[in-house]
């Protein structure tokens, strides 16, 4: 079956994007830490493509693998609720090794896992992009530390990741019985996103 233009056009967007930007992290710039809030931290998953990716990616799978509308919350949710208790051990500054390499193959993984529709049971799907959430959470909870306003910004930060799942899902509810190859071709680029941050973190 053809494909609706508004999904193509959404989806070859993203598979445009994807090598053209790499990790642009709030407060990665050394600048000053400074008053923020909950604006500021909605945007925050939106400034570095490799959280974005990781996101939109997560519910796409989500999309393509369930059996009913609440097959996709599994994932999503998982992912949300390990990515702010992430942020809370950022925000606290422990140190947690790897976060970037953890960023970078959780793009690999996810990235794989559209491409192949691996279905697994609700609370396995939750416990492995859950995982992977912990260092993205990580990551955004060093980068907010020490701000005025960090405990508002991280709200704003999961709205915006429930956001960018809810986007993941949409796409793929709309493409999962029109076309194979769109989500696959745009699974592959994810994980070779991911591949490619790996290889220069080597």
């Amino acid at each position: 079956m053809r494909t609706t233009r508004p999904a193509l056009a959404a989806m070859l967007a993203a598979i445009a994007a994807l090598p053209l930007v790499a990790s642009a992290h709030v407060g990665a710039d050394g600048a000053a830490h400074h008053d923020i809030g909950f604006a500021q931290g909605f945007l925050h998953p939106f400034t570095g493509m490799d959280h974005l990716a990781a996101m939109v990616a997560v519910g796409l799978w989500s999309a393509l693998i369930a059996r009913s509308a609440r097959d996709t919350l599994w994932a999503p949710v998982g992912f949300a609720a390990m990515l702010l208790a992430g942020a809370l051990v950022g925000l606290a500054a422990v140190q947690v090794p790897a976060v970037e390499p953890m960023i970078a193959a959780s793009l690999l993984v996810v990235g794989l896992l559209v491409v192949t529709r691996l279905r697994l049971p609700g609370p396995v799907a939750a416990a492995v992009v859950g995982v992977f959430a912990v260092f993205h959470g990580v990551a955004h909870g060093y980068e907010l530390s020490g701000d005025h306003g960090a405990g508002m910004a991280i709200g704003g930060m999961v709205l915006a990741t429930a956001l960018l799942h809810a986007g993941g899902i949409a796409i793929g509810w709309a493409l999962r019985q029109r076309t194979v190859w769109l989500p696959r071709v745009t699974g592959a680029a994810v994980a070779l996103f991911g591949a490619g941050l790996l290889a220069q973190l080597a």
